[in-house]
C-alpha cells in the first residue's frame, strides 16, 4: 500500500499562489489514479482535482478550473497542486488521496472511492 504526506500549505493573500506537494512512499503512484480534496470547517470534504495514473488526463471542480493545476511526477513519486488566483473560499484543509481503481470505473468526486489519504495541510487565504 501507499503512504501519502502533504506539504506546502500556509497563509496567502487573496490573489496569491501556493503549491501543494504530496509525497508518496511504499508503492509507486503510477499504480493509482489520484486526487486532491479539501474540507472547510463545517463542510463536507469536496473534490478539487484528479489525475490518472499516467498523468495524461486531469479533472477539476468547476470552482477551481482555470486557477488550479494538478500534476504528478511518477519518477519522483510526487503529486502537486499549483493554486493561483486564490480566493477566500479556497481556505480549507487540503488532502491528497489515491485510488486503486481507474477513474473510468468510479465516481472520482466521491471521497469514499479513495483507499489512501494523507493527513492534510492547511491553506488559509486572507481577503
Amino acid at each position: 500500500q501507499v503512504q501519502l504526506v502533504e506539504s506546502g500549505g500556509g497563509l496567502v493573500q487573496a490573489g496569491g499562489s501556493l503549491r501543494l506537494s504530496c509525497a508518496a512512499s511504499g508503492r509507486t503512484i503510477s499504480s493509482y489514479d489520484m486526487g486532491w480534496f479539501r474540507q472547510a470547517p463545517g463542510k463536507e470534504r469536496e473534490f478539487v482535482s484528479g489525475i490518472n495514473r499516467s498523468g495524461g488526463r486531469t479533472y477539476y471542480a468547476d470552482s477551481v478550473k482555470d486557477r488550479f493545476t494538478i500534476s504528478k511526477d511518477n519518477a519522483k513519486n510526487m503529486m502537486y497542486l499549483q493554486m493561483n488566483s486564490q480566493k477566500s473560499e479556497d481556505t480549507a484543509v487540503y488532502y491528497c488521496a489515491a485510488c486503486q481503481q481507474t477513474f473510468y470505473s468510479i465516481n472520482y468526486h466521491r471521497p469514499s472511492e479513495y483507499e489512501y489519504w494523507g493527513q492534510g495541510t492547511q491553506v488559509t487565504v486572507s481577503s
